[in-house]
């Protein structure tokens, strides 16, 4: 059963709605990692550490990447152990930290990366071809707008604790 099952027409609207947002991103993820690893046999959060990495050329330190991810640092140090052992990210030293590393792209990874994320812009596309391009656009707007309410109440909620 999938999360707007949960609904029921007696619920508030923004509830539903909530419920098939949900839904939505589910159906969507699941297809994204389908094709990840029948086209590539690889996952989602090694696609996710593979991307954050392509963002920053020089690399990212552990703590860095677990952030980014909010994922555990086991769970990096896993992935990153796997990529690296595949010839696709490599560990380098920081300069002045000799407890420390950034982990990168190799020149292998980055051309891999480039055909995994060529082909996810183009399932994501694929994801939205019911709606219209206006109906995209105005959908992209409206939950931009949610997205402003929530940080504006984050922000506020900050500021009430100091």
């Amino acid at each position: 059963m999938d999360m707007e099952a949960r609904g029921h027409s007696e619920h508030p609207e923004a509830l539903r709605l909530w419920l098939r947002m949900l839904t939505c991103t589910q159906l969507v993820e699941k297809q994204v990692r389908t094709q990840l690893r029948e086209q590539f046999d690889t996952t989602l959060p090694r696609f996710d550490l593979m991307a954050q990495l392509e963002r920053n050329p020089e690399g990212l330190k552990m703590n860095e990447l677990s952030r980014r991810m909010m994922v555990t640092g086991g769970n990096v140090t896993g992935i990153t152990d796997q990529l690296v052992a595949e010839g696709v990210v490599e560990r380098v030293d920081v300069e002045g930290d000799r407890r420390a590393y950034r982990v990168r792209l190799t020149a292998r990874g980055r051309k891999l990366f480039d055909e995994m994320a060529s082909e996810h812009e183009a399932w994501i596309v694929a994801a939205f071809e019911a709606l219209s391009a206006r109906e995209v656009e105005s959908l992209h707007k409206l939950l931009g707008k949610v997205k402003q309410h929530h940080n504006a109440l984050l922000a506020d909620s900050k500021l009430e604790t100091t």
